[in-house]
């Protein structure tokens, strides 16, 4: 099993920045793919961006191309949103989910965190 905490959402202006931080614990050492996926109100869980946990290869929904960037940190099993000029429409609930394959389709992820609030206001 693994598990994962997220941490560091919160209010933020739009324009402004935040980064959030994903904690994976529990048996992570056959795990490939780390990604962020997002639920705004109303609306379907959806991909934001997902990173290989061997080398750095990364990939962006079009939403948060340029704007975000997905990290990894390759000392201790953390990866990283930094979300940068932030828009209204990226209010939602962030989550982290951990699996085997790099895809951007949600069945493919086996674990999720409960998810962090990320409110943009204007």
């Amino acid at each position: 099993q693994v598990q994962l905490v997220e941490s560091g959402g919160g209010l933020v202006q739009a324009g402004g920045s935040l980064k959030l931080s994903c904690a994976a614990s529990g048996y992570t050492f056959n795990i490939t793919t780390m990604g962020w996926f997002r639920q705004g109100p109303g609306k379907e869980r959806e991909f934001v961006a997902r990173i290989r946990t061997s080398g750095d290869s990364t990939f962006y929904a079009d939403s948060v191309k340029g704007r975000f960037t997905i990290a990894k940190d390759n000392t201790k099993p953390v990866v990283y949103l930094q979300m940068d000029n932030l828009k209204l429409e990226d209010t939602a609930v962030y989550y982290c989910a951990a699996g085997w394959a790099a895809t951007t389709s949600q069945s493919t992820y086996s674990y999720w965190g409960q998810g962090t609030q990320v409110t943009v206001s204007s």
